[in-house]
């Protein structure tokens, strides 16, 4: 079994199930984060005193307050985790259950399973961490499982997520591109931006940028 594990969750109910839970699989270290911010610190340190982690849970949503973060949201820890430890093992634990949201999780940022909070979640999570330890594959909630299957669902990639938050952002195109270039990201090219946020709006049917913005926005992925 996994040796070293943090969970990064802001409601203390539930980060006190999963640690139940991990307790029951013999978890020898059980670490624990209520902030994206404080879990990225936590692994940066591991790693510096060559004690990583070998599994990160995290909820994708994270209630803001007084305290301001680098990293606000699941998505965001788990992409800066991913270049800082590629090998790193992540399960995300939450409600979200929009389709275009879960699969670039997999697609883009390399979890390793997806569990849906709700009845029978401790469970779902418990297996899907044994199956990760002895089998290394991907595992989904059994309610959610269709997902992965479905071919009619457009393959968003993290150019494309990268993309969306600039324009909801209010960026322009020369910004974008700039943006791009300082990031690596290609293509970078103006006229190649544009060419993607059109073929975007037509997949998701807006009329515009911002309509293109709150339909993304309403599907999770921005």
């Amino acid at each position: 079994m996994f040796h070293k594990i943090l969970v990064a969750e802001d409601l203390d109910s539930i980060s006190m199930t999963v640690v139940q839970a991990l307790e029951e699989l013999s978890v020898v270290e059980i670490h624990h984060a209520k902030y994206c911010d404080d879990a990225f610190l936590k692994i940066k340190k591991a790693l510096h005193d060559e004690e990583p982690f070998d599994l990160l849970i995290s909820d994708l949503s994270f209630k803001p307050d007084h305290r301001e973060n680098r990293l606000s949201t699941g998505e965001e820890l788990i992409d800066a985790v991913k270049k800082l430890q590629p090998n790193i093992k992540m399960i995300i634990f939450s409600i979200e259950d929009k389709s275009f949201r879960i699969k670039s999780l997999f697609n883009n940022s390399g979890i390793n399973a997806y569990v849906s909070k709700g009845r029978n979640s401790i469970p779902q999570l418990k297996n899907a961490i044994q199956n990760i330890f002895n089998n290394d594959e991907k595992i989904i909630s059994t309610d959610l499982s269709h997902l992965l299957r479905d071919k009619s669902i457009l393959e968003i990639e993290a150019y494309d997520i990268s993309l969306l938050k600039f324009l909801s952002k209010g960026l322009i195109l020369d910004e974008i591109a700039l943006e791009f270039k300082k990031s690596g990201i290609i293509p970078n090219g103006s006229s190649s931006i544009e060419k993607r946020i059109n073929k975007l709006k037509i997949y998701f049917k807006a009329s515009n940028n911002v309509h293109l913005i709150s339909i993304t926005k309403d599907l999770g992925l921005v």
